[in-house]
């Protein structure tokens, strides 16, 4: 190996070496399903906060959304936006949660159900199907990160494997270790790997900024000047229409879907954070709401600074990077903060701060992914063990060491699935499984909580419906769409659809379902209500009301 990967590599494993240390102590102190669910409930607001955010910034935030303001100027930014408004109907939602619930969604739906067994089933099916949807897209973009950043590439060799054998072990490596964290070390271990990591990865982000910046002078607008003379389409890198919502001039068809598909992403990313598992689970590891409202609002702090930093992260790229060579290592611009990293260290210290800084953000994007597929792992062994082993299957009168044990299982069971799934689509573009993972979110999830938390006719069986309504509507809009079959590029005439070109069976036109499968979902939610049988307990109702708003009541 050549000296950067060398160093690269090591840092991985050191990394490893840290983490699974951590794993080891929680596992001699996780005695219960308090421990292995919540932590014990004993994270500080601002620990949990800072644990909340790294849950949150997947390598699609740190890699992706650099990648795409680099290539995309103005309009990659908007994810960035998105994603850091989403925090705000989350801050709103998290304190009657964190009353409602004990350590799932299942819990807060359950409140109001005479027969808690349907709702807890939908709950259990929604929050696993979400999360290995999300895991999958985390778990393929590691074996090509992990790739790129590690130089493998077709035709060389990586520690004498090939360069597909090579990616398909580092899928393998991810799962086992997220398996560990969550199987021996519960929610204990997974929340200290999310704390070190988003440590490192703003101290890694905040480097950067700082770097990029000194080269212009702390000059944003000659940074900003800089990158629009770089993409080769000036002025209007720096305004709206270089990605999403463009004109199509004299197709006012395309236009429109255009736009339409612009508010259908920013819809889902909006509304769907609330509504995702993992991000749920983590408002139950606080002793109470006001440490849980403590914690949204260190998660807002720690997500609004790192995403106004990966503007600085993607202009910079694209004006000391460059456009051709971004495309040039990576189509879909992944790589772009990294080559930023080496460009930046070697203008400041030769090829060996090239190295050492390229070294470092591959660690960072390496402890990204597996803090994150390791909170998915473990939001959906909780709900299989305790929404559908300890309250269905066993009636609500499971032994704690039972519900514990089917966890630690149910988690093996889920991140052998994820690796087998990730090998097999190993050579898919699956980045559209991330923006379906926050549709179904918002579809499926966030109309059955607000509606029981807020809506006192709402009946367990229009929990049941909107959840089930919400999610089968997102599968089939996105198996119906472009991104499935039938998308070309309409200059270059290459194929852009998970079916080979030629196999085009899309009727929806939109990329994401979630301007349609979320009223959907909420309409399926109010017509279980009125159809369904059984009526709206008003004494739960109130129960329900009083724990969520003072938190009398709550465990």
């Amino acid at each position: 190996m050549t000296d950067g990967r060398t160093l690269t590599f090591g840092l991985f494993l050191g990394f490893v070496v840290v983490t699974l240390a951590i794993t080891v102590w929680a596992r001699a102190t996780t005695k219960g399903a308090d421990d292995f669910y919540a932590g014990g409930r004993m994270f500080s607001g601002a620990r949990n906060g800072v644990a909340l955010a790294g849950d949150y910034m997947s390598a699609a935030s740190f890699l992706g959304i650099a990648g795409i303001i680099a290539l995309s100027g103005y309009d990659g930014f908007l994810y960035s936006v998105g994603f850091l408004v989403a925090w705000v109907l989350t801050l709103l939602l998290v304190e009657p949660i964190r009353n409602a619930g004990r350590f799932t969604m299942g819990d807060v739906l359950a409140r109001r159900a005479p027969d808690r067994a349907p709702v807890r089933t939908a709950a259990a099916v929604s929050t696993v199907t979400v999360s290995v949807f999300y895991l999958l897209a985390q778990m393929v973009g590691a074996g090509a990160l992990v790739s790129l950043l590690l130089g493998i590439r077709a035709g060389h060799r990586f520690l004498g494997m090939s360069a597909a054998a090579a990616r398909t072990t580092t899928i393998v490596a991810v799962g086992v270790l997220m398996i560990c964290y969550v199987m021996f070390g519960g929610m204990k271990a997974t929340t200290w790997v999310q704390i070190i990591k988003t440590v490192l990865l703003t101290a890694g982000a905040a480097a950067l900024t700082g770097l990029v910046l000194g080269r212009f002078g702390f000059d944003v607008s000659a940074m900003l000047g800089s990158a629009a003379d770089a993409s080769g389409s000036g002025a209007g890198f720096l305004q709206p229409g270089q990605r999403y919502g463009r004109d199509v001039p004299g197709d006012t068809y395309r236009t429109v879907v255009g736009k339409l598909d612009f508010v259908s992403l920013a819809l889902a990313l909006v509304l769907g954070t609330a509504g995702l598992p993992h991000i749920v689970t983590r408002f139950f590891a606080v002793p109470d709401a006001r440490a849980a409202r403590t914690s949204v609002s260190w998660a807002i702090g720690l997500v609004g600074v790192f995403y106004l930093m990966t503007l600085a992260l993607g202009f910079g790229a694209a004006a000391l990077v460059g456009r051709h060579a971004i495309l040039a290592q990576d189509p879909s611009g992944n790589t772009a903060a990294p080559q930023l990293a080496r460009a930046l260290g070697e203008h400041a210290a030769g090829r060996v701060g090239g190295d050492v800084l390229l070294a470092f953000i591959g660690a960072v994007a390496f402890a990204t992914i597996l803090a994150v597929v390791s909170g998915l792992v473990l939001a959906s062994a909780t709900s299989l063990a305790h929404d559908y082993f300890g309250q269905v299957l066993m009636l609500g009168r499971p032994r704690e060491s039972q519900e514990v044990a089917v966890a630690r299982f149910a988690a093996f069971l889920v991140g052998s699935l994820a690796i087998v799934l990730a090998v097999v689509a190993r050579n898919l573009n699956v980045a559209f499984l991330v923006a379906l993972a926050f549709a179904m979110a918002a579809a499926a999830n966030l109309p059955a909580i607000v509606l029981s938390l807020f809506w006192r006719r709402f009946t367990p069986g229009g929990a049941v419906a909107g959840i089930y309504g919400g999610l089968v509507a997102s599968l089939v809009l996105v198996v119906l769409s472009p991104v499935v079959s039938g998308k070309v590029d309409p200059v270059t005439g290459e194929n852009l659809s998970l079916f080979p070109k030629g196999v085009d069976f899309h009727l929806f036109p939109l990329e994401n379902p979630g301007l349609v499968s979320i009223p959907i979902g909420f309409l399926c939610a109010v017509v279980g209500t009125f159809v369904t049988r059984g009526k709206a307990d008003p004494a739960r109702y109130d129960d329900l009301a009083v724990r969520a708003l003072t938190g009398v009541g709550s465990h």
